[in-house]
């Protein structure tokens, strides 16, 4: 059986944190959770900076998490409700992106201007002998860039040293304090925590530099009665910061782009809805709309609220649920989601489902719930995270220690360290998978797949045998009664009314036929006295004084009913793929009822896509054999599993599972909520039944087996852009480090500045979310 959802185990609740920056930032909260007396489990997500929380309300109260969090030094309230969350979080992620932009756009002018400020410093520094000409930076510096400059700002050449270091002293300054006050002020607290992050790496850096810069600024003597040079590195620090605020920058603008499928859901909602009470029609805002309501809906307006129709037909273009294009036509009776956009007609609806309990309420509740869940790969980065940003900082220490006994060049030792604290920001690691389960949960819901989750997307990708329902899986789950036997001293209408007024009771969709097949003939139907039922065998009731048995085979021999005189017509029934439901009154075999189930029409093409994906196709089905077979042949299966009741199901799943085999079962039926809960993943259609959907771990908005294919083809790739975002963050930090720290000083003359380990530190974070963000793009046709 598959890892227990959050949910089975405890209250779930989310919780929106804000302040976090990095894999660092992330392992410490969740640590801190997890640590939490009565907290079950706790999955934090960079991603959508939140806390995905289990607990026991006996023990600990949302309050105290709260507290918790807040413990570790970064921010976090409680949410009001569900879609709330959504709304504050994307408002408060639009207003952290145009702040950070309009700091990254400041400190990046700020910073280019301090290098041209800063190139007589420079080229003085050069000019004396101060710095090694052996770098080929410097050099071209010297060769190319301070001709220029000189020609161009002849009077900058003209201020004197201690002149130009004051104004960079203040620019730096200004730039430490209004756009990298945070990256100190979360670097401190991480400290009073006695934690570490990506802030920590970034403010020990740039204070180094500065501090070193200010003294030689305020008192250039003392550098000079020690005999080294009173270089300074403002113009290091500014762009170092202007380059991690622009990594931050396309950071946040890649996550506002990983939640438009949500934010596109939320949008759809109406902000009003014409009420009809009484003989008045008003606009309401949706707020004021209250269950049982009557809202008028005109042609080309969406349907502001979930609702019954009753009144008028139209076509309803459902594509912002299902994925499919093609209006579907809507009449009285039929029940129409809040947020899908009207045809040509009009009609009236009566509310139903209002607010947080409307369909796209909780689809984007789900969808939030998804994105910010945790895929067992994640626990990699993790690990590794926890203990990166201690180890980082001994490496830098080391790098300036050997560079200072080696070279005795302070100044070169210093770069050196700094280089290796900037360039080694673990941001890429805590993005790598966050943003691929964030993108492809969008990209399923876009294409009609609800996936629950990253444990259930990385699940997913893994499956090799598919397990598929028969009734309302494989086929429409619409069958209709074909032919009707009576036995001797039976006639087919008796038969078919005691049948129906038995089955009228049933929710099994062949009793629903049986009664409907009545219900059109206009026959006499009674309420059964003393009914019971047993799923997937067959129904007994009380039926005007009769005891009336209906089911198959096996069940009419628990109540010793002997099926022989009817077994070979049942036999050439069977052959044609008919379902059969025999019906006996008082212990006597009165007739038999064949009934027939269209398969859809892209079942055939769905096992061949799952074929091609290398996977077993399996029918497994309470029918019987025969009338399996023939469905199983048309829709290309080549295994079958039939006769089997629902706890058969759970049986024959767990024999494949004990096989090594990684099962997804898909049904759509109450019987299927077992087998859906106990195979490796669970794949609901969503024109199933809600307990069916809430057993699953993927739901198909629409009746339409080629969502399946499409699951493990969005899980398969998924699981590849996780695989290269880890190994790219990893591989990353590996190479970067020894080059930070110099290991090609000694071969090419070249010792990484820290500017450039700024720059490379962001492409990298920008990288990993860009590779994330190709997912958008997948074709799941």
């Amino acid at each position: 059986m598959r890892p227990a959802r959050a949910s089975e185990a405890g209250t779930r609740l989310t919780i929106p944190v804000g302040g976090m920056t990095c894999a660092a930032c992330q392992a410490t909260v969740q640590r801190e959770l997890q640590r939490t007396p009565g907290v079950v489990d706790a999955s934090v997500n960079l991603m959508t900076n939140s806390a995905a929380i289990t607990y026991d309300p006996r023990v600990v109260a949302p309050e105290a998490l709260v507290e918790r969090i807040r413990k570790t030094g970064y921010s976090a309230d409680l949410p009001q409700t569900a879609q709330s969350t959504v709304l504050e979080t994307d408002l408060e992620e639009l207003r952290g992106y145009r702040d950070l932009r309009l700091k990254a756009i400041v400190s990046l002018i700020i910073g280019a201007v301090s290098m041209i400020v800063s190139m007589p410093l420079m080229s003085a520094a050069a000019h004396a002998g101060m710095d090694s000409v052996r770098d080929p930076f410097m050099r071209w510096t010297m060769e190319t860039l301070d001709p220029t400059l000189r020609a161009v700002f002849p009077w900058l050449y003209a201020l004197t040293p201690q002149a130009l270091s004051w104004t960079l002293f203040t620019a730096t300054l200004f730039v430490m304090v209004w756009a990298g006050g945070h990256i100190y002020r979360r670097a401190w607290i991480a400290l009073r925590h006695r934690g570490a992050n990506m802030n920590t790496l970034i403010a020990l850096g740039t204070s180094a530099a500065f501090v070193i810069s200010a003294l030689a600024t305020i008192s250039p003597d003392f550098f000079a009665e020690r005999g080294v040079a009173p270089d300074v590195y403002y113009e290091a620090v500014i762009i170092i910061i202007a380059l991690v605020l622009l990594g931050n920058t396309l950071e946040a603008r890649a996550k506002t782009k990983t939640a438009a499928a949500i934010r596109r859901l939320i949008d759809l909602q109406p902000k009003t809805a014409r009420v009809v009470r009484g003989d008045a029609e008003m606009d309401l805002p949706i707020g004021e709309v209250r269950a049982g309501d009557l809202v008028l809906v005109r042609p080309g307006e969406r349907i502001p609220v979930d609702g019954e129709i009753v009144e008028g037909t139209s076509a309803v273009d459902e594509s912002m649920l299902t994925g499919e294009p093609i209006p579907v036509r809507k009449e009285s009776g039929d029940r129409v989601v809040g947020g899908s956009l009207n045809g040509g007609g009009a009609f009236r609806l009566r509310a139903t489902a209002l607010g947080a309990d409307s369909v796209l309420a909780r689809i984007v509740a789900l969808m939030r719930e998804a994105q910010g869940s945790r895929a067992p790969i994640q626990n990699l980065a993790d690990s590794i995270s926890a203990v990166f940003v201690p180890i980082v900082v001994a490496i830098a220490l080391v790098t300036f220690g050997i560079w200072y006994v080696v070279d005795g060049n302070a100044v070169r030792a210093l770069t050196a360290a700094i280089s290796v604290l900037v360039i080694a920001c673990p941001c890429a690691m805590g993005l790598a998978v966050p943003t691929a389960v964030m993108v492809a949960t969008g990209r399923g819901a876009e294409a009609g797949l609800l996936i629950k989750g990253g444990d259930a997307l990385q699940r997913a990708g893994n499956v090799d045998t598919v397990v598929l329902d028969k009734t309302g899986t494989v086929t429409l789950g619409k069958p209709l009664v074909t032919d009707v036997i009576a036995t001797e001293g039976f006639d087919a209408s008796r038969v078919l009314s005691f049948a129906a007024s038995v089955e009228r009771q049933s929710e099994h969709p062949l009793g629903a036929a049986i009664a409907q097949a009545a219900v059109t003939r206009r026959l006499h139907l009674t309420n059964p006295e003393s009914f019971q039922a047993e799923a997937g065998r067959g129904v007994r009731g009380l039926v005007d004084g009769d005891v009336v048995v209906a089911g198959n085979a096996d069940w009419m021999h628990d109540w010793s009913v002997d099926v022989a005189p009817l077994e070979h017509r049942a036999a050439e029934l069977s052959a044609q793929g008919m379902s059969l439901v025999y019906v006996a009154v008082d212990g006597n075999l009165a007739g038999l009822v064949a009934i027939s189930d269209q398969i859809r029409p892209t079942s055939a093409a769905a096992v061949a896509r799952l074929h091609t994906l290398g996977t077993e196709v399996v029918l497994l089905t309470g029918d019987n054999p025969r009338a399996a077979q023939a469905i199983a042949s048309a829709a290309g299966i080549e295994r079958v599993i039939a006769g089997v009741s629902p706890a058969g199901k759970v049986d024959e799943i767990t024999r494949l599972r004990q096989q090594g085999r990684v099962v997804a079962m898909v049904g759509d039926g109450i019987n299927d909520a077992p087998a859906l809960a106990h195979a490796d993943v669970g794949v609901a259609i969503g024109s199933g039944t809600d307990i069916a959907i809430e057993a699953s771990d993927v739901t198909l908005m629409r009746p339409d087996l080629l969502g399946v294919p499409r699951a493990i083809t969005l899980s398969r790739r998924t699981m590849r852009t996780m695989r290269q975002n880890l190994f790219w963050a990893f591989a990353y930090n590996t190479v970067g480090i020894p080059i930070a720290a110099g290991a090609l000083y000694p071969f090419f003359g070249i010792l990484l500045s820290p500017i450039l380990a700024s720059a490379a530190m962001a492409l990298s974070s920008f990288s990993v979310v860009s590779n994330s963000l190709r997912l958008r793009r997948l074709r799941l046709a």
